[in-house]
């Protein structure tokens, strides 16, 4: 181990390192962004690959939105006990352990034999992935000043950033000419030399030892996991509407004896009363209702330009390319777009603009150019790029200092859960419209289901607006001028 790393010294509150040297800290941006790709590959690789998947475990392609859902809804379960498992066991132990364990999930995902084995594997990936980026982000923390961690951390993003650009590309590549394995495959080499880096060059901090909510953990992960699978099986007559709706009224009555719980520790898993703070209020149940109609597109439109429009894998990850680029050139211009429109303006129009754009999803068809569906993806990367950046900047705006790191994790964790409603409630709707009869008709079949589904959920997206409404003017006024400080400065 290197001696720059060893831990050395300790008091009352935690367990630091002695301040690590300078080549540790001009590599350590570098290891944590190695989890940032891992994760936002790993997130957009596989969407492209789904059609091909699919037709390999012989199943049909809507069923495959369990393996894209459990993967999100293991992030959220397992996010908000990130910082405890950081605290008690060091955040050297707990970062390597989590790319060992995501990356072995990611072998065992190529090797799988059928969708069951996939969806288990889909689920440790998301164990590993969610202790990666929030401990790696608290190292960045615990290590640089203030002054330089919004440097570092834009910097550590750019691989979170280059990920969706390159992912359903490169997925189609492998899909067309190696296997579908190969798209988990890739994170193998990956892993193995973030683990070295890791032992090598991560500072191990501990902080004083604070009781594990288990309750909690057990109460909100058995709500939200039994409901994701409320939604996952509705419709697929599995179990009667009868089993349904009592399984859906033991998951709400979970999760609200979990806010009742919550409310009277001392230590809660989450902490919920955080809630009282209203602009944090709205723009973490904005962005949950926002995400539960975008958040199936990522599953939906790879289904849409390769089974009814014929596209093949790696022509439909071309065109889901234009998406992730209009996203970054959007990022550039946002803080001078906030800083005329404000938050509240912002949000309202955009999440208008954002809803609209889907809907227009529902015109593609076989004779719709390629040009436009080019533009289409741009702007609807590039709208919907500037409403989750909005939307998360604006739950820190009237936040203590002391309460970001409890923030975050409900911020993280509701953005994990409506992402993962979201693809259950895309395949829901776009099963509901496709005949029962001719549940395996023709391409147009499915092309029509399609459509239906991403009108119903540009709607959804658009009644949103109306929990943004909710704020005021001069809401983020403060988070807007320390952007344009920034910016000011020289940061991106």
């Amino acid at each position: 181990m290197d001696e720059q790393v060893r831990t050395r010294r300790s008091d009352a509150s935690g367990t630091y390192p002695e301040p690590p040297s300078d080549a540790v800290k001009r590599l350590l941006p570098w290891l944590v962004a190695v989890a940032y790709f891992m994760e936002s590959l790993d997130t957009t690789i596989l969407n492209t690959a789904v059609p091909v998947i699919a037709k390999a475990m012989d199943v049909p392609p809507l069923s495959m939105k369990a393996v894209l859902a459990s993967y999100t809804l293991s992030l959220a379960i397992f996010i908000p006990i990130s910082g405890w498992m950081a605290d008690r066991f060091g955040t050297r132990r707990v970062f390597a352990g989590a790319i060992g364990l995501f990356t072995l999930a990611s072998l065992l995902a190529g090797l799988s034999q059928n969708m069951y084995m996939l969806i288990a594997c889909r689920i440790l990936q998301g164990c590993g992935g969610a202790m990666m980026v929030p401990v790696g982000r608290l190292t960045l923390v615990r290590t640089f000043d203030r002054t330089e961690f919004i440097r570092i951390l834009s910097l550590v993003t750019i691989p979170g950033w280059i990920g969706p650009v390159i992912g359903p590309t490169v997925g189609g590549f492998m899909v067309a000419h190696l296997h579908w394995s190969f798209i988990f495959f890739v994170n193998v080499p990956i892993g193995i030399i973030g683990l070295i880096l890791v032992a090598r060059y991560l500072p191990d901090y501990r902080e004083e030892k604070r009781p594990p909510d288990i309750l909690g953990f057990v109460l909100f992960g058995a709500g939200v996991a039994l409901m994701s699978y409320v939604l996952e099986i509705f419709g697929e007559h599995i179990l009667t509407p009868s089993q349904s709706i009592a399984l859906l009224v033991i998951s709400i009555a979970l999760i609200l004896a979990y806010g009742y719980h919550s409310l009277r520790t001392r230590w809660p898993l989450l902490e919920l009363g955080l809630f009282r703070i209203r602009t944090f209020r709205i723009s973490v149940s904005g962005s949950f209702f926002t995400r539960l109609g975008v958040g199936g597109v990522p599953f939906l439109l790879p289904l849409l330009y390769q089974i009814p429009l014929g596209f093949t894998p790696m022509q439909s990850g071309l065109l889901i390319m234009p998406q992730a680029i209009g996203g970054i050139l959007a990022k550039l211009a946002l803080s001078r777009i906030l800083d005329r429109l404000g938050y509240r303006n912002m949000l309202t129009s955009n999440t208008i603009i954002l809803g609209a754009l889907l809907m227009l999803f529902a015109t593609v068809g076989p004779y719709t150019p390629v040009w436009l569906i080019v533009l289409q993806a741009s702007l609807y990367g590039a709208f919907s790029s500037l409403q989750y950046t909005t939307m998360n900047s604006m739950a820190y705006a009237d936040m203590d200092p002391h309460k970001t790191s409890s923030a975050g994790s409900i911020a993280s964790t509701a953005q994990e859960l409506s992402i993962s409603f979201g693809i259950a409630a895309a395949g829901l709707i776009t099963a509901f419209f496709i005949p029962e009869h001719a549940p395996s008709h023709a391409k147009a079949m499915m092309g029509f289901g399609l459509h239906e589904a991403f009108i119903v959920l540009g709607i959804m997206t658009i009644l949103s607006t109306f929990i943004f409404g909710g704020l005021k003017r001069e809401d983020g006024e403060g988070v807007v001028h320390r952007s344009q400080v920034r910016m000011n400065r020289g940061y991106r």
